[in-house]
Formats: C-alpha cells, sequence, structure tokens
C-alpha cells in the first residue's frame, strides 16, 4: 500500500503540518485527517517524473554493450 503525503490545509502554509497516511491507490484523497479530523489536501511531490525519459534513452541506446566497438575485442 502506497503512503501519500498529506499536509493541513490552513491560511499560512508556512504553519502547515504535514503527515503520511498509506492508502489505497485505488482510494479516494482525503479531506480530514481521519484521526484528529484537520482539513487536509494531498501534496503532490516529484516521485517517478523521469521513468519515461529513461525508458525513451534506453530504448535509442546502442544494442550489444558495446556502441563504439572498443569492448576489448580486436575488430579486423
Amino acid at each position: 500500500m502506497p503512503t501519500y503525503i498529506y499536509e493541513t490545509v490552513v491560511s499560512d502554509p508556512a504553519k502547515a503540518k504535514r503527515y503520511e497516511i498509506d492508502q489505497r491507490m485505488s482510494a479516494q484523497p482525503l479531506a480530514t485527517h481521519p484521526e484528529t479530523g484537520e482539513p487536509i489536501r494531498r501534496v503532490i511531490t516529484g516521485g517517478l517524473g523521469f521513468l519515461g525519459e529513461s525508458r525513451a534513452a534506453s530504448a535509442t541506446a546502442p544494442q550489444g554493450g558495446c556502441g563504439s566497438g572498443s569492448c576489448g575485442h580486436d575488430h579486423h
């Protein structure tokens, strides 16, 4: 079960408290803290933003591990 970051909804963002809450991926975001009843909102963080780029880069990389031919073999 993933852990999501939530913060309290307050007028001064510097005074917001953050919480880590375990929640199913299929569950709707919480609007209130389950124990305190305070209004909260889910915080969106960086996460896996580069996953797509690394897949694209590996798809265009030379295959075989010797892209420049300098992997210790003499190619005559």
